[in-house]
């Protein structure tokens, strides 16, 4: 099966990061929450033992923790591990009003003579990186742009892009055959489109499709799995819940959660998921909104692949 051009930038970092060409710090520029995830997991098989977890893994907020104190951490030697990742994230705040020139000076300084044995992960996930960077909004080149100017000489910058439809596929049907599972292409096809390549629900998802497929017992997925087991009723009612939030319906709304909830497989577990799907059409209609979107020709122009509509929500 052919690469796939999503997934490269993560897979390099990962494979840098367990080899010897390590950098001292990376930044991960962009919000595709599913390959922070395959970054962060590369980091921690690689440098952080499950046993040594609570003294050298630090995750830190910058809007809690000043820079100059998670400099120091890095810069001090742990006495209960042998190396140290720092995890820091709200990158944004040191972008936010000010220049910033200490926190800057000081993060020069210490790149100058890191700690060799520590990392440091900047998370800059309030960048968005469309699959397609043509289409980047002006905002988010210019917020991409000064990190790459303050941070990118000191460190390794990841740039972790939407992934792509079809890369989302292919990514199913390698996932199911490493398991022993045939997904048809079909399948792999309208699992995504079904859930808009959400990459995070799209994964959840395959898991219940395999699991379902093993006890099956015939070790294959098609559509009509995919149509039995990942049920556009779920997404439709999520758009109900949409529409009984913004009119202010309570009743209606804790009804249709309620519901939600317990139709799912994870009960509560999947509430997650539930609210990344609201935030995103939240964000839809922020969009469509702003750009004073009236008819359904002017939608796809303005919401990019991977961002879009589900085609019964569209009206």
């Amino acid at each position: 099966m052919s690469a796939l051009r999503s997934f490269a930038a993560a897979e390099r970092f990962v494979a840098e990061v367990g080899g010897d060409s390590r950098r001292a710090g990376y930044v991960l520029l962009g919000d595709e929450a599913f390959l922070y995830g395959v970054c962060r997991r590369g980091v921690l098989k690689a440098l952080v033992p499950e046993e040594l977890r609570d003294f050298c893994l630090h995750d830190l907020d910058l809007a809690e923790t000043s820079l100059f104190e998670a400099l120091d951490l890095a810069q001090t030697p742990s006495l209960m591990a042998p190396f140290q990742v720092l995890f820091l994230r709200n990158v944004k705040t040191l972008y936010g009003r000010g220049q910033k020139k200490d926190e800057f000076a000081a993060i020069d300084e210490y790149f100058r003579r890191p700690n060799p044995q520590a990392l440091l992960v900047f998370v800059a996930d309030h960048v968005k990186l469309p699959q397609d960077l043509r289409r980047m909004d002006m905002q988010d080149k210019e917020r991409a742009e000064r990190i790459r100017e303050t941070l990118g000489d000191a460190c390794g910058v990841v740039e972790l892009q939407r992934v792509s439809e079809d890369d989302a596929v292919r990514w199913v049907m390698r996932e199911a055959e490493a398991k022993g599972v045939t997904f048809k292409e079909d399948a792999a096809r309208e699992l995504v489109d079904a859930l808009g390549a959400e990459m995070l629900i799209v994964q959840s998802e395959l898991e219940k499709l395999l699991l379902y497929a093993s006890a099956k017992g015939d070790g294959a997925v098609d559509v009509g799995d995919v149509e039995t087991m990942v049920s556009a009723a779920k997404q439709r009612s999520l758009y109900e819940l949409t529409d009984a939030i913004s009119l202010k319906d309570a009743p209606r709304a804790l009804a249709l959660l309620q519901g939600l909830l317990n139709a799912s497989d994870g009960g509560e577990d999947s509430a997650i998921g539930h609210v990344f799907t609201l935030a995103k059409t939240f964000r839809q209609m922020l969009v469509l909104n702003e750009k004073q979107v009236k008819d359904q020709r002017a939608m796809w122009q303005v919401l990019w692949p991977g961002f879009r509509v589900a085609p019964f929500a569209m009206r």
